[in-house]
């Protein structure tokens, strides 16, 4: 009965904010367009779909990935865990101490984007419209390296407790030499890239990964240091992208030098 009281309440949320998207979409369609909607009936149950997936979507969320993600960083940084069971000494961890966590955070970075349907989406479109010359298999790769990288600096800085701008700002200032630089069309495709990585599958596990750590590791403050990870989900893979085409460009320049 709890389970169904939590659906129950998860599907009305839901419902209340898929509402005005129906409405603003359906007001357009009759009454700027002034067309009937084409197969009607497919939309309507797809919107259904939609609600009950999203509602089951965020019930999962609830009960199981933010508690799960939560749990996992309190663990991994637990000084018990980190000093192998010996008492008093979380005031003497450095931040080296914290290598699991690190090495959590670069692998939940990457599977995370890996499995990231937006991603996917973007990346198989991309492959298309390039005709090949932007490999999907390989954006893939490249934008999952740079959240992987991006989430285990955050996470290191979450232990240090350096402030986050220090990162962002320096991040962009390498962004904006990085795409002087690169090709012209990809540059778009690379700050796309940094923005689908933000989705359903990768802010859950981020975010609750950021807050759970923030609230381990002594002397930081979860509003103050547990976010700020999805800035580095966000930044880091357009430095990927764009780095990957740069490289990539390089070594065919270089090969083709080679063969002549």
């Amino acid at each position: 009965m709890e389970l169904l009281a939590l659906f129950q309440q998860s599907l009305l949320s839901t419902l209340g904010d898929m509402i005005p998207i129906v409405t603003i979409i359906f007001g357009f369609q009759l009454l700027a367009i002034r067309r009937p909607v084409h197969n009607l009936k497919q939309v309507v149950i797809g919107f259904f779909y939609a609600l009950l997936g999203l509602s089951l979507f965020l019930m999962g969320l609830e009960q199981a990935i933010f508690p799960l993600g939560e749990q996992m960083a309190r663990q991994l940084s637990d000084p018990d865990f980190i000093s192998g069971g010996i008492s008093g000494v979380a005031e003497q961890l450095q931040w080296q101490d914290y290598k699991w966590v690190y090495l959590f955070a670069a692998a939940i970075g990457f599977s995370t984007t890996i499995a990231e349907p937006s991603l996917l989406a973007v990346a198989t479109k991309a492959e298309d419209v390039s005709g090949g010359v932007v490999s999907a298999g390989g954006l893939r790769i490249a934008v999952a390296i740079g959240v992987s990288v991006g989430i285990t600096l955050g996470a290191w800085r979450i232990v240090v407790g350096i402030p986050l701008y220090y990162f962002i700002v320096s991040g962009y200032i390498v962004v904006m030499v990085q795409t002087y630089f690169a090709p012209k069309f990809i540059t778009a495709l690379a700050y796309d890239s940094g923005g689908v990585t933000t989705s359903i599958v990768t802010v859950p596990l981020v975010a609750a990964l950021g807050l759970g750590l923030a609230s381990s590791v002594p002397g930081r403050n979860p509003l103050m240091d547990g976010f700020g990870l999805i800035a580095f989900a966000s930044l880091f893979p357009i430095i990927a992208v764009l780095g990957y085409v740069q490289l990539s460009g390089w070594m065919a320049q270089r090969d083709a030098n080679r063969d002549g």
